[in-house]
């Protein structure tokens, strides 16, 4: 019997080996399907991307293959390869710079790679090859978007259906991604970046992390739901989608009988189409004869929708009693929801609210309405500015401080002309360490801020504050300041206030009342109220009617120019404005002086002549000497 040579054994060894191990264990093991509800595959599990080295960490088991044949992976029959395992390569190819052609913001890139990277890649919208419940939740809830103001062509949506090929997939996956960050964002802080409506308007809000979107979309059981969670949920907002959406249906007028057009109809006037407008108006009485009572339901009907309220029957009148509005109401409204988007989107369980085209002022407490008064906001020319803010004292008997820019600017000239201009103005001088004048009203009956002042310190130093000049409150318009709020009941607004953040202190207002004198006291605020300062145009009523309120500064007219116009491309980001140290002194000023010269104006320019009138003679300036002092221009 022939000698079994070793050197022939020792050859023959692997394959025996080879023979002996269980085929099972040759096999791929990257059949494991993945879907939303489990977790994502490894990436060593299902290969490294095609241009990878072969000797590269990570790389999946070689399997056994005969000689001189291409290589591929042999397969226990029976056992099915993960069918989202293209997608998932096709996914990891992106993260190696192919991220770039598809998602522009690298702050958004790096964040999607880092989520893709989390869960190995594994795709968020697809499973087993197909749009998963996740995918359709959010394709339907961003198709629906319009019902909260929103375009639904600014998150377009793929079609998964009519996709069959891995990279067409991927391409779809990533774009759906994008659309929903862009939808979070917009949801989250507005469609319009407030920097690009005016200079005047200002809010701290950050849009969300596309990892954080991304993520939450993963853990949501229903991603529509998830997605809507970006949207604000305060009561006015969503009172205004439900106008919205009955404005958009045709439900205002739709099932009355259309009132004719005709002349315009003024008081006295008798015309065939006053029975049908009472009707419509449900004002009693009978005739045709346009009365008194008639005229004023007609022109509460125009403030309502934003008419000047003229009481007389015109064509517009007309038209929107017809229901044929709906276009310009419908822009009101999208203009005023998208603002509710700038806001924080907890405004507090209590709040300061103000509505400056309503001239309002109201006080929430736990979510109810607890004080209203009426105010004085700022004049289009020294708008009241648009913002949040933390209200955290109140003063009683504040010193004015006249802003030193302004003194030295405005007031020098002033002084040359008359030395005897401070003691008739009831201001004092006094000098900073570098020897410019510094001008002061000391607290009293007739400081120009009155005897209270609320305090939420904010960059454009505006306030609220203490007023004279009563009568102006009998007006329906009361844009009269230069931007700070005056407060018709400022006493009563200040029990309201510590009755909540200084409870059985005895702040009663007789007790506040007392407290007037000649000496400045600060009364601080242990918890901080929110001061939100909106502009609300368009807003749903306490008996749940839709009004609305004239564009007094302009805001809903820049808005809707963006949302309609070609930079609505780029609307989402911010801009620069130059900030004007100046405007916001004056827009921090009072605009009454207590003493002075009387009611009379000079008739000049001067920031001091507007307020107090002109000099009589003319005389040498008073001379400057530093004295160093400490004062505070604004808490």
């Amino acid at each position: 019997m022939p000698r079994l040579r070793l050197d022939r054994l020792f050859a023959l060894t692997p394959l025996i080996l080879l023979l002996l191990t269980p085929r099972a264990a040759l096999a791929d093991s990257t059949g494991a399907s993945v879907d939303a509800d489990k977790p994502p595959p490894n990436v060593e599990t299902v290969g490294s991307p095609a241009s990878a080295s072969s000797d590269a960490p990570g790389q999946a088991p070689t399997a056994i293959v005969a000689p001189d044949k291409p290589s591929q992976r042999v397969t226990e029959p029976g056992t099915a390869l993960d069918p989202d395992a293209p997608i998932t390569e096709q996914l990891h190819n992106l993260a190696n710079g192919k991220f770039d052609s598809i998602v522009g913001s690298t702050k958004e890139r790096e964040s999607i790679e880092a989520f893709y990277a989390s869960r190995n890649y594994a795709p968020l919208w697809i499973t087993e090859g197909k749009a998963n419940a996740r995918a359709k939740a959010v394709i339907a809830y961003l198709d629906g978007v319009a019902a909260d103001g929103l375009d639904p062509t600014d998150y377009p949506v793929p079609n998964f259906a009519s996709l069959a090929d891995p990279v067409a997939l991927v391409e779809a996956e990533i774009n759906l991604t994008t659309s929903v960050i862009t939808y979070a964002h917009h949801a989250q802080i507005g469609r319009v970046h407030w920097s690009r409506v005016s200079g005047d308007i200002f809010y701290d809000q950050s849009a969300p992390d596309p990892g954080d979107v991304l993520a939450a979309m993963a853990q949501a059981k229903d991603a529509g739901e998830a997605l809507d969670a970006y949207e604000p949920h305060a009561e006015a907002y969503l009172a205004l989608k439900a106008k919205l959406a009955e404005v958009r249906a045709g439900q205002r007028g739709s099932d009355k009988t259309r009132i004719p057009n005709g002349p315009s109809l003024k008081i006295g006037m008798r015309d065939e189409r006053v029975p049908l407008l009472r009707s419509r108006l449900d004002v009693a009485d009978e005739g045709a004869t346009y009365d008194k009572e008639l005229a004023d339901a007609v022109k509460k009907f125009q403030e309502r929708h934003g008419f000047k309220p003229t009481g007389a029957l015109d064509m517009a009148t007309v038209e929107a009693l017809n229901g044929r509005q709906s276009g310009r109401q419908t822009d009101i409204i999208i203009a005023n929801m998208e603002r509710w988007r700038w806001m924080p989107h907890d405004l507090g369980n209590t709040y300061v609210i103000v509505n400056l085209p309503d001239y309002t002022l109201r006080v929430i407490r736990q979510g109810k309405q607890v004080w209203m008064t009426k105010i004085v906001a700022g004049k289009p020319a020294t708008p009241t500015p648009i913002m949040s803010a933390q209200m955290k004292s109140i003063t009683v008997n504040p010193t004015w401080n006249v802003p030193d820019s302004i003194a030295a600017s405005e007031y020098l000239p002033l002084l040359q002309q008359d030395p005897t201009i401070l003691q008739r103005m009831g201001l004092q001088v006094s000098y900073n360490a570098d020897g410019s004048i510094h001008l002061s009203q000391p607290p009293g009956e007739q400081n120009a801020l009155g005897q209270l002042r609320f305090n939420f310190p904010n960059k454009f130093l505006v306030y609220q504050h203490d007023s004279n000049q009563k009568y102006l409150f009998a007006n329906e318009k009361r844009a009269d300041s230069h931007g700070c709020m005056r407060v018709q009941d400022p006493v009563k607004y200040a029990e309201v206030l510590l009755s909540m953040v200084r409870p059985g202190e005895g702040y009663t207002q007789d007790r506040i009342r007392r407290m007037f004198g000649a000496y400045e006291t600060d009364i601080q605020f242990p918890t901080f109220i929110p001061v939100h300062l909106t502009y609300q145009t368009g807003f749903v009523n306490d008996q749940g009617k839709l009004e609305f309120r004239e564009d007094i500064y302009g805001r809903d007219q820049a808005l809707l120019a963006i949302l309609n116009g070609a930079e609505r491309k780029v609307a989402d980001i911010p801009i620069q404005r130059r900030d004007s140290t100046m405007r916001r002194q004056l827009l921090a000023a009072p605009d009454n002086f207590r003493g002075g010269w009387g009611r009379g104006f000079g008739g000049g320019l001067n920031f001091f002549t507007q307020l107090f009138g002109g000099p009589s003679t003319r005389t040498t300036p008073v001379p400057r000497r530093p004295v160093a002092q400490h004062r505070t221009y604004y808490q």
